[in-house]
């Protein structure tokens, strides 16, 4: 047998201290569930990218005023000399691209389309934020209220969700749409055709969003939070806006995110069957419905505008997608 390794009293009495300055110099800090979420969505590459684009349309959105003004663009002011009086199509190739109209001119005005385009954007933004929040105020108060208390209060919003959902809300959007087109409640022009949109657009959706809400209520109203909350005296008030809607936050993004892009759709299609935003004010759907008469002559009409619609609604589309697994604690991000 081998001897033991003794130690000098003052080599046993070191080593605990280097031991425990090892430990102080690497603190273990704990994360939040924000900062989790942070580094699971900076590392999906391909929703960052789309959060980048999301940013850069609304902020393009918000100054396309500024930016108009600032490249001397004019989205209504007609330019008859780029026009062929024979075809009145742009001249030149590419729809009449060129440096001072770098993404050509449309048919029969000669029109600027980067101007048009910027000019739309902020119309469809305006309408899909909007639409979102009306549906998101709706169906969340009216869902989280049908899963906590139950019972006859959540047969009833419960059966006014089934009765929304069963209109056939592309008909009713058209005649509601088409019948205020002259004036009422005091608007007319651009405010009234925005306010439609946002009102037919964001009362119609909110069953969706109420649904979700209410399923993700059911399973939290039976958490221990919830129990503990109870036993400490607290109401129903209280329990839903103190403890139940804090933790509903992260489906309300994610949903609200892909939510979006789906209003961005809607308010094109009206526009484009003509019940929607009405020129001369541009629009991206109105420009698709010009384009129709001349996208075998010149697709570049028809292109911008629908590349406009394709990247913005890809762009909030990969960002919801990145939102749901960074805000999803079971994912292996």
């Amino acid at each position: 047998m081998t001897a033991p390794i003794e130690t000098t009293g003052a080599a046993a009495e070191a080593q605990p201290e280097a031991v425990l300055e090892g430990v102080e110099s690497k603190k273990i800090e704990g994360r939040s569930l924000g900062q989790i979420a942070w580094l699971r969505f900076r590392r999906d590459k391909v929703a960052v990218a789309g959060a980048i684009v999301v940013i850069l349309l609304i902020v393009i959105a918000a100054l396309s005023r500024p930016i108009q003004s600032w490249l001397g663009l004019d989205p209504n002011s007609p330019n008859q000399d780029l026009i062929d009086p024979n075809t009145t199509l742009p001249k030149g190739d590419f729809g009449g691209m060129s440096l001072d109209h770098p993404l050509g001119v449309d048919p029969k005005f000669g029109r600027d389309l980067l101007a048009r385009v910027l000019e739309g954007s902020w119309v469809s933004l305006i309408v899909a934020f909007g639409a979102t929040l009306l549906s998101v105020a709706i169906g969340t108060v009216l869902g989280v209220v049908a899963g906590f208390y139950r019972g006859r209060v959540d047969a009833l919003i419960s059966r006014l969700m089934d009765v929304f959902l069963a209109f056939p809300l592309l008909l009713f959007a058209i005649a509601i749409s088409a019948s205020l087109q002259g004036g009422a409640f005091g608007l007319e022009g651009l405010p009234l055709h925005i306010s439609v949109l946002i009102f037919v657009i964001g009362f119609f959706n909110w069953p969706y969003m109420g649904r979700i809400v209410r399923a993700q209520t059911l399973s939290l109203r039976e958490r221990e939070f919830v129990d503990a909350a109870r036993g400490m005296g607290a109401r129903g008030p209280f329990i839903l806006f103190r403890e139940l809607l804090p933790n509903l936050v992260g489906p309300i993004i994610v949903y609200s995110t892909l939510l979006i892009p789906s209003n961005i759709l809607f308010e094109a299609a009206l526009s484009f069957l003509g019940v929607g935003i009405q020129p001369p004010q541009a629009s991206w759907g109105g420009m698709l419905n010009q384009a129709v008469k001349f996208y075998e002559v010149d697709p570049q009409y028809m292109l911008v505008p629908g590349l406009a619609i394709f990247v913005t609604v890809l762009a909030f589309n990969l960002l919801g997608d990145g939102l749901r697994d960074a805000l999803d604690p079971r994912s292996s991000r």
